[in-house]
């Protein structure tokens, strides 16, 4: 079966700006920004609880190696909380992953 693509009805679909900008507001308004920053939570606590499992290790014993409480992880992986560099070092560090700075 060929699909096909009509260029006209494509052009006037909304870009991932305009769905953002209509549901959060303009970049560097408050609301934009508290939206920017909770996804980039969410976007490294996905990072870190799936190098926890791929490590096979429970919120448990992560919480128990880097010295934090099992309800702090839970709330680090749904992005729930922000956690400090200190913290996702030591995480990252317990579950096996390198980190690279670059300038």
């Amino acid at each position: 079966m060929k699909t096909i693509i009509d260029n006209e009805k494509l052009k006037k679909l909304p870009t991932v700006e305009d769905l953002l900008e209509k549901k959060y507001g303009t970049k560097n308004s408050t609301a934009r920004e508290e939206f920017d920053a909770k996804s980039r939570a969410w976007y490294y606590a996905e990072i870190l609880k799936n190098a926890r499992k791929a490590a096979g290790i429970t919120q448990q014993q992560l919480a128990d190696k880097i010295g934090k409480k099992r309800e702090y992880v839970a709330l680090l992986e749904r992005g729930e909380t922000d956690m400090q560099l200190s913290t996702f070092i030591m995480i990252s560090e317990a579950v096996g992953l390198k980190l690279h700075l670059t300038y």
